[in-house]
């Protein structure tokens, strides 16, 4: 069942994506009015899984899901209609067009994915809010046990004060993207600020562990089940540690330092049950575990217990414009910066490159409305930037060549756009293998 939920999200997120995408180039190519042959979700190569003629236009869906198309009359793209080209110019031909009016067209695929990007972090805004946890009320710092990190020098108890001279304000999931691109971190760590410098290549080292956050909030240890054959049968689920052996166990990192050091010893353990606090007598293994499953709480379950002060923010409708648009902003800025990381040798960020298994391995197991949107944002975004690269094949190469035509009064050969669109297919098609083999690669190694 867990398959099926990821493959529908993943299916529904990206066919939504390439249809508005592609629409974003059927609209002004019909506004100019340009002949749009064909309309189609995902490649019909050979043959087509549905298609349907409506006045010029054949709408359709492929059975090959990489992508989808509109092919324009008189444009040189991928399908290479080397016979058409061959005829004169009509009216209603691409090629007929001005080049301002076939500027647009190009750029109308990106620009609906970008808007629709920030439509949806507005959205987002409006019909969810924000809840996080100040960094002020971090009081005992973030927990840090992703080993590369500890390498670089953070340690738990850390409070991540500033990225790249960017104040943190808040926990959440994109302070630690940040932190995967930053060149310098500022900390406080017993009252004392010092500044982390990152390692050039911090993504290749982390590519070589186990996935896992850089960086989460402290979280008490709770009971979430007791295990068969478990000698801590006193124990109960949602029982909450507190002390163990009379030293203070606030935090699970906190309790697993000390059972480390009262490994096959009986230890008396302070609990918080049911709101009382009370002594159980606990049974500490030889690998220094009590033979129980952890269990979690939300958090407004640990501010209940004063862990944490947490901050919800609510917005109205139009007050969810300027946040869903710096949401949108601050994603595309850091998407930005993940690309220059990964055309940077030094970095290693190539490795990283991942297909459609990538893609797919983002969504969740269980269905959420906020996670689905909130990766259909990002993936709008991404897609946008990726055709705006100035590779032929893409929306970016032909942007290029419209832009010289333009400024030079000059108009590339049709057999000059030809071959270019050839060396960018090529292009694009080693992209995209190179991309698909590292998630290959990744599935054997098992990283």
């Amino acid at each position: 069942m867990d398959i099926v939920i990821k493959l529908s999200q993943f299916l529904m997120s990206l066919s939504l994506l390439i249809i508005l995408h592609e629409l974003g180039h059927f609209i002004p190519a019909k506004l100019f009015k340009t002949r749009v042959e064909k309309f189609y979700l995902f490649f019909d190569v050979k043959y087509s899984l549905l298609k349907k003629k409506i006045g010029e236009t054949e709408y359709g869906i492929g059975w090959l899901p990489l992508g989808g198309y509109v092919k324009i009359s008189g444009m040189i793209d991928e399908s290479m209609d080397k016979e058409q080209m061959a005829l004169p110019p009509q009216p209603w031909e691409f090629r007929s067009k001005p080049a301002w009016q076939r500027l647009i067209i190009m750029l109308g695929g990106v620009t609906v994915n970008f808007i629709l990007a920030f439509i949806i972090y507005i959205g987002m805004a409006f019909a969810y809010g924000e809840m996080f946890v100040a960094t002020e009320d971090l009081k005992d710092g973030l927990l840090i046990e992703n080993p590369v990190m500890q390498k670089a020098g953070f340690q738990t108890g850390d409070k991540i004060i500033a990225i790249d001279g960017e104040k943190v304000v808040k926990f959440d999931n994109q302070m630690n993207s940040k932190i995967v691109m930053a060149k310098q971190v500022l900390i406080e760590r017993n009252g004392n600020r010092q500044t982390i410098t990152m390692p050039v290549d911090f993504v290749d080292q982390l590519s070589k562990i186990e996935k896992g956050a850089l960086a989460t909030i402290r979280m008490p240890f709770v009971v979430g089940a007791v295990s068969e054959g478990s000698k801590n049968t006193a124990l109960q689920p949602k029982d909450i540690v507190l002390r163990l052996n009379e030293e203070p166990a606030k935090y699970l990192d906190q309790a697993k330092t000390i059972l480390e050091k009262n490994k096959n010893k009986l230890i008396v353990a302070g609990v918080l049950r049911n709101g009382k606090d009370i002594q159980v007598p606990v049974q500490v293994d030889a690998d220094g575990k009590l033979g129980v499953q952890l269990g979690g709480l939300d958090l407004e379950s640990l501010e209940q217990l004063g862990y944490y002060k947490v901050s919800k923010q609510e917005f109205g409708f139009f007050e969810s414009f300027p946040v869903g648009i710096q949401k949108g902003a601050d994603q595309l800025v850091g998407y930005g910066k993940q690309l220059k990381m990964i055309f940077n040798p030094e970095t290693k960020a190539y490795k990283q490159v991942g297909g459609f298994a990538a893609i797919f391995n983002i969504f969740p197991s269980t269905w959420s409305w906020e996670v689905f949107w909130n990766i259909t944002a990002l993936l709008s975004i991404m897609l946008g930037v990726m055709n705006l690269l100035p590779i032929p094949a893409l929306d970016g190469g032909h942007v290029v060549f419209l832009l010289f035509e333009i400024i030079s009064g000059k108009k590339p050969s049709e057999k000059f756009l030809e071959n270019a669109q050839m060396v960018g297919f090529v292009l694009l098609i080693s992209l995209l293998l190179f991309a698909n083999g590292n998630d290959i690669y990744k599935a054997i190694v098992g990283k």
